[in-house]
């Protein structure tokens, strides 16, 4: 992906969400799975967040996202989670009965940053860093 463009900056910030249903119910399946899609993207369309991939699956999403640094990921987490319960709770009266409490989320989220830079080019870069790599002054921290 080419790097995103503001006003003031350039940048490629991608991060890989997950998170899951309040007590892993199997609960995103049917018209609640589409309708949890359509606000998922309405949202971070409203935010500026590109989605590069996602999943939808029936007790957890995966979301792959491209964000502004305006934005802090929990930030984003929260109003993705915070929208979408609220909305799917609203438009479909038999979860009220199961997630009382408007709790549709469980708490917490999964967050891996995705970025060009690979185990491997960071090894290299800091094994020939310096003017000496034998030298007594590198130092790998592990």
């Amino acid at each position: 992906m080419e790097h995103r463009k503001s006003s003031h900056s350039v940048y490629n910030l991608q991060v890989h969400l997950v998170w899951i249903t309040k007590y892993r119910y199997k609960v995103l399946t049917g018209d609640v799975q589409l309708r949890c899609r359509d606000i998922l993207r309405q949202v971070s369309n409203s935010l500026d967040i590109a989605m590069l991939k996602g999943v939808v699956s029936k007790d957890h999403i995966h979301l792959h996202i491209s964000y502004p640094p305006k934005l802090s990921v929990s930030d984003i987490v929260k109003r993705l989670k915070g929208r979408s319960s609220r909305m799917l709770l609203q438009e479909f009266p038999e979860l009220q009965r199961r997630y009382w409490g408007n709790h549709f989320w469980a708490i917490g989220y999964g967050c891996w940053s995705v970025g060009n830079i690979t185990d491997e080019m960071l090894s290299t870069y800091l094994d020939h860093h310096g003017d000496h790599p034998n030298s007594n002054e590198n130092f790998i921290l592990e």
